[in-house]
């Protein structure tokens, strides 16, 4: 009976997972916002003398200020830029197809292409944000959830002990000390891994707007931001980011193509190996693969928000993973990569 039970509560807990993944997901990402306004409130601490909880709210306020002034200064010409981009992408994959049918092997692939307009449909705003804010939807719409996101970001920063407090007593206590070590090392992880995905984006935005501007690549701007904001999504958004520069350049010349795939590979190799390893000395180091494969696994779930929340959740199971289950069940502190190796077979 027992097992019968136990067998029950897995296949119940799995089911209820299954069914509300969208809202845990929800969950996720107003903890990841919360580490966020906590981090900010820590080094505001040291010049202003209010309770956390106020500080939390003048970091929100703070925040909402410097977006709107960004969106009142940026707003117009990148609207405009925008505009711009969806009329001369469909021209320059044209022109692209048009180079690329001189080629055999360039029949082959536009053969196996969508047509420009498919294209543009799919990366038509309305269709791009209802995908990536699917699971938002299915409730009472994008915007209520986005402020419950924010509101539930603000208590949980407001007041972190209160609720890990929470989540450490329902366990016993002889573990407890354990699970507040297990929540510490979580909080840690995802703080750094948010503070270099800062730096991250802001690099590799400038970087590309820069370079662009240099080699009169149109609309550089809003390129470059593209680039900023799509390289939070690691493997698969400096890929998409690049896409519309290519595009572009391809009006000038396919050699032009060429020289902005080079400075976008060129972007991601320095950040590769200045910003990447900096993160990786404060958070733990994800496997290029596992990372891909757990992409594909809540991108083919959830859809474009599984996407974007897989890397910072990836982080938090490997911790878990490694705390719990090399530490604790097998007492395995530390695995070398070299002892390894070495025990692998030739």
């Amino acid at each position: 009976m027992i097992v019968v039970a136990m067998v029950c509560l897995v296949v119940l807990g799995s089911a209820l997972i299954y069914f509300t993944f969208d809202v845990i997901l929800l969950i996720f990402a107003a903890a990841l916002l919360a580490i966020f306004l906590h981090g900010l409130a820590d080094i505001l601490r040291k010049w202003v003398p209010l309770s956390e909880g106020w500080l939390v709210m003048l970091v929100a306020v703070l925040l909402l200020l410097v977006v709107a002034g960004a969106v009142a200064v940026l707003a117009p010409s990148v609207a405009e830029q925008v505009r711009v981009l969806r009329v001369e992408i469909p021209k320059s994959a044209q022109n692209a197809g048009q180079y690329l049918s001189q080629f055999g092997w360039g029949q082959t692939l536009i053969a196996q292409l969508p047509s420009a307009d498919d294209v543009m449909a799919k990366l038509d705003a309305a269709s791009v944000m209802s995908r990536v804010g699917g699971f938002f939807s299915s409730t009472v719409g994008a915007v209520g959830n986005v402020l419950v996101t924010i509101l539930l970001a603000i208590y949980l920063a407001s007041e972190p002990r209160y609720y890990s407090a929470g989540i450490i007593r329902l366990f016993p206590k002889e573990k407890r000390e354990r699970v507040s070590e297990i929540l510490s090392s979580i909080y840690q992880t995802l703080r750094w891994w948010l503070i270099g995905k800062a730096a991250s984006m802001l690099f590799i935005g400038v970087l590309t707007w820069i370079g662009l501007s240099i080699l009169g690549v149109p609309l550089a701007l809003t390129l470059g931001l593209i680039a900023g904001l799509l390289s939070f999504i690691p493997n698969f958004g400096p890929i998409l980011s690049a896409i519309p520069a290519i595009l572009l350049a391809f009006i000038d010349s396919p050699i032009s193509a060429l020289y902005v795939l080079g400075l976008y590979g060129g972007v991601q190799v320095i950040e590769s190996n200045v910003v990447t390893p900096i993160i990786e000395r404060e958070t733990v180091e994800l496997a290029p693969a596992l990372t891909i494969i757990f992409q594909l696994a809540l991108g083919a779930m959830i859809g474009g928000l599984g996407l974007v929340l897989a890397t910072p959740l990836l982080a938090m199971v490997v911790v878990i993973v490694k705390m719990v289950y090399f530490e604790d069940v097998l007492g395995d502190k530390e695995v070398p990569i070299e002892a390894v190796t070495e025990e692998s077979p030739a």
